[in-house]
This record gives C-alpha cells, structure tokens and sequence, in this order.
C-alpha cells in the first residue's frame, strides 16, 4: 500500500490563505507538496514542501509542472490536484469592465481547467483525484458579484460534468464550497470595490455607490467572522485524500446553509432574503432599496 510520503499533491495558489494553510497541512501529514505560487519568494516552506512556478494562466508554467510530476525522481504518484488559485473582481455588470470579466474567467476557470487536462495523464495512472475548491458562490450571485460567480457557476458544471466522465476508470472529482474564511484575497477584492467606487461617474456613484459600500461593509463583516485558513485547510485537505470522498463539501455554517436554501427556494424568495441580508450594510445616509 502506498503511505502518504510516497505520494505527490499538488495545489495552486499556495502563496497565501486557504493554498497556503491547505499546503501545510498536507505536508504535516507526509504528503510531498508541489506548492504553486507565482513567485517562490512566496512560498510556503517546511518539510515536504516544493514551490513550483505556476502562473495557471501561463501554458509554459502549466506543461512544465506536468512534466515535474511525470518525472518524479522517486517516481512517486500523483494523489491529487487541488485547484485552489482564484482572484476575487466586484462591480455590478453595467460597470465591470471586459477586461475584467475576461481576467475573472482565465484565472477562476480557464487555467483550472487547462491544469486538470494537463495533469489527468497522472491521475488516470495513480487513480487519483480532482479537487476544484469553488465557492458559496457558485450557488448564489450576490449583487456585483456576476464575474466571480459566474466562473464558480462554470467551476460547478464542470465538476459534474468531469466527474461523470472519469469516474468509470476510477478518478474521482470534488468539489469544495467555501463561504467566509480569512484570507487575503477578500482583502485584495475589496480594495479593487473601493478603487471602483472612486472612480465612478456621479450618475454610476448615485446608481450604485450605495450598494457597493454595502458590499464592502458585508464582505468585511463576512471575512472577519468566517472561518480561519487553517480550519478551512483541513476539510480540503480531507477532502483530497479520505479514501471515500463526498461529492461536494463546504467549509463554514453559512455555506451549508445557502447551499441548500439555493436548493429550495424561490427565485424570488431567494432575492429577499438576499437583500435583507445585504440591508444592514448600507450607507446609514442612504436608505437600501426596497426588494
């Protein structure tokens, strides 16, 4: 039987956050880690841990990591992939530029995908496995969050569509649903909503700058009682290496609470409480509208 030390994890977007906590812990657990960051000075370091340069948006970097894990020097298996990489970009529709809807969709789900097809050889041989970690939103759009939704919508399908696919030759494909969790990148999304709102037009400020601070003010809120990186590492690490896997888990309580109520509501239900949720997060001078 092969030990964990005997076999390759590897996972995107180990520079910070939930890459980096899930990074750790894996190698704590004797997993040899090839840690994907954008720049090795921001690699995780410690035992069993191997920064490897991964932009997922860069085919070089891609194919080069695939051929760092089909020549192993211990011709160790690969166990699982982890695509974890994601950047969060905020504004309503109207506002957001192509550009950004393009950059949203390349990082959150064209390079996830190109990773997967571009280690499956090794999975196929290792009988391993696909752990997409997707989002809250992936089965709820808040407002302004049309793009990043939008590629967690597109992870979702594709995780169900790949894992129908490969599960008859024994890879198995999960998905991971985080809601609030600490990171750093909620920090990096907000500070892109606040550069929006201080470059909008009056008549786009009087449209919406109203419910982009509300976003703001939530997204904080959100972040600083979700769930720590490292409590959020365990289940995904878990998630990749338990000998049965669920199909889907999600990290935090708000998380299963709105996965299941996407489920079961009304569209228009589903608006509501959305927007009463959201309601208490608006300016105190600006009245939120009425859903």
């Amino acid at each position: 039987m092969t030990t964990s030390h005997e076999e390759l994890i590897l996972i995107t977007g180990a520079s910070t956050g939930m890459g980096a906590a899930t990074a750790r812990e894996l190698a704590s657990r004797g997993y040899h880690v090839l840690a994907g960051v954008r720049r090795e000075s921001d690699a995780p370091r410690g035992p069993h841990l191997e920064p490897v340069l991964l932009d997922i948006t860069n085919p070089a970097q891609i194919t080069a990591v695939a051929q760092r894990i089909a020549t192993d020097p211990a011709r160790r298996p690969l166990r699982a992939v982890i695509n974890n990489a994601g950047i969060a970009v905020n504004a309503p529709v109207e506002l957001l530029s192509m550009d950004d809807w393009r950059e949203q969709f390349e990082v959150n789900f064209f390079g996830h995908v190109a990773v997967t097809k571009a280690v499956l050889p090794a999975l196929h041989a290792s009988h391993g496995r696909v752990v997409n970690i997707s989002s809250i939103g992936g089965k709820v759009a808040m407002p302004t969050y049309g793009a990043y939704a939008g590629a967690k919508f597109a992870m979702e399908a594709m995780s169900d569509s790949l894992r129908r696919e490969l599960a008859p030759h024994g890879v198995q494909v999960v998905v991971v649903e985080p809601g609030g969790v600490k990171t750093e990148m909620t920090g990096r999304g907000i500070k892109r909503m606040n550069d929006t709102i201080a470059t909008m037009t009056p008549a786009e400020r009087n449209r919406y700058g109203s419910l982009l601070q509300a976003v703001v003010n939530h997204a904080t809120a959100f972040t600083t009682t979700g769930q720590p990186a490292d409590a959020a590492a365990r289940i995904i690490a878990n998630a990749a290496t338990t000998r049965r896997p669920h199909a889907r888990y999600t990290i935090g309580r708000d998380a299963a609470i709105l996965t299941r109520l996407s489920r079961l509501l009304p569209d228009q239900v589903l608006d509501r409480m959305l927007a009463a949720n959201l309601r208490p997060h608006f300016p105190k001078h600006q009245p939120a509208p009425v859903s």
